[in-house]
């Protein structure tokens, strides 16, 4: 399997997890209050919600990290 292949095959899928895992995440219903931080201070996060925003955040990291490959490797 050539090299771009498989950073597009990665790509892909990252992409599709990275949506899934986003719509899967509770409504937080802050609106604007969270650029002040007041939303963090009568709230918590659980544990559940820490797993799915870690898990998020690497799909969106390997995402990331494929495009820049593929930018690299087509140019």
């Amino acid at each position: 399997m050539k090299a771009t292949t498989f950073f597009h095959i990665l790509q892909i899928l990252s992409a599709i997890f990275s949506i899934i895992l986003v719509l899967m995440h509770s409504p937080k219903g802050d609106g604007m209050s969270f650029f002040g931080g007041a939303s963090q201070l009568f709230s918590s996060q659980k544990s559940t919600e820490k797993g799915l925003n870690r898990l998020t955040e690497l799909f969106v990291l390997i995402f990331i990290v494929s495009t820049f490959m593929l930018s690299f490797i087509l140019k």
